[in-house]
């Protein structure tokens, strides 16, 4: 009787093994069968938001599904983040997130995020540095005078950013940290409310993006002093990095990357690192990126993790050594 059994069963299992040969890749190739969205963490305009919007035209064709770039700004980033981190794994709600992501949780006692435990790393966008420019009424040419004029002036030199905890703010933290100087820092809500203070000489200097202040430096409204990358900007190739300026050890980059829920699928979050890698390497895109002060990366969701993790320990350690805080 258990033979018979045994032979029935075994009979059954080899009719249903073409269909579940079929039917097990049928629906794993059923991802995405509606649109995607994409959470910006920050308001319209920012580098995130830049960065989503020029990959989700090529990712939609790629993935023949509409994808929606949906701004969730706040809290320095963490109200857009809270938002995909309770969103259900399964590849249609993703975070586009800058080097904020790995700092402001350093700056809070009880962080609602911890970005290494909750998100999934999938792929860095771009690299996009920042540029050191000061007002003409400044007295210094190079980094080096402007040390030189911090140090006499000790805690009497300001400097500008779009908010607590953005790349703009960072990149002034870690030049004061490094250059050993006292600046006041005066935070703004965006980029664009500090370049006009910064034009009309109610602050003398900011670490900027470059898009926001490219025209003002060509018409000599604003000094460059130094980009912030640890190489040289293709964009701007005749300003000095400031490692090249005299500030060793310096390099910020205000990257964007997009995440997903921690616990999606690993082949998804390839999927999708592979059609944005191929959607930055498209004729023509790094020329596109180049003009808004970006370049493109496109690395493999295992980089991509890696670099998140030292810049969430490389920050963490400058957070801590600097005393900065969230206000």
């Amino acid at each position: 009787m258990n033979r018979w059994l045994t032979f029935g069963l075994l009979l059954i299992l080899a009719a249903l093994a073409p269909w579940l040969s079929v039917t097990a890749p049928a629906r794993a190739q059923a991802w995405p069968a509606k649109p995607l969205r994409i959470v910006v963490a920050f308001p319209p305009g920012g580098i995130s938001d830049f960065a989503s919007r020029a990959i989700g035209p090529g990712l939609s064709e790629a993935l023949k599904q509409p994808v929606v770039i949906e701004n969730r700004g706040g809290a320095s980033g963490m109200i857009g983040t809270e938002i995909v981190t309770k969103s259900a794994p399964d590849g249609y709600t993703l975070l586009a997130h800058t080097v904020t992501f790995t700092v402001f949780p350093h700056m809070q006692p009880n962080p609602p995020i911890d970005p290494l435990r909750d998100l999934m790393p999938i792929t860095q966008i771009i690299d996009a540095p920042n540029i050191l420019v000061v007002t003409p009424s400044i007295p210094a040419k190079s980094v080096k005078d402007l040390v030189a004029l911090a140090s006499k002036r000790k805690g009497e030199l300001s400097f500008a950013s779009s908010g607590y905890g953005s790349g703009t703010h960072l990149s002034g933290e870690l030049f004061k940290y490094l250059a050993k100087l006292e600046m006041i820092h005066i935070a703004y809500k965006g980029g664009g409310p500090a370049v006009t203070d910064l034009l009309g000489g109610h602050v003398p200097m900011m670490f900027s993006t470059l898009p926001s202040v490219t025209s003002h430096i060509q018409a000599g409204r604003l000094r460059a002093l130094a980009v912030t990358g640890a190489k040289r900007f293709p964009g701007a190739p005749n300003v000095p990095t400031m490692m090249e300026a005299g500030i060793p050890g310096y390099a910020f980059s205000g990257w964007s990357g997009l995440f997903a829920p921690a616990g999606t699928a690993r082949e998804i979050v390839t999927r999708i690192a592979d059609e944005t890698g191929k959607v930055l390497r498209s004729p023509g895109f790094r020329e596109k990126l180049l003009i808004q002060g970006a370049e493109p990366v496109g690395s493999s969701p295992d980089e991509f993790a890696a670099f998140v993790k030292s810049e969430y320990t490389r920050w963490g350690n400058l957070v801590k050594q600097s005393g900065i805080k969230a206000e």
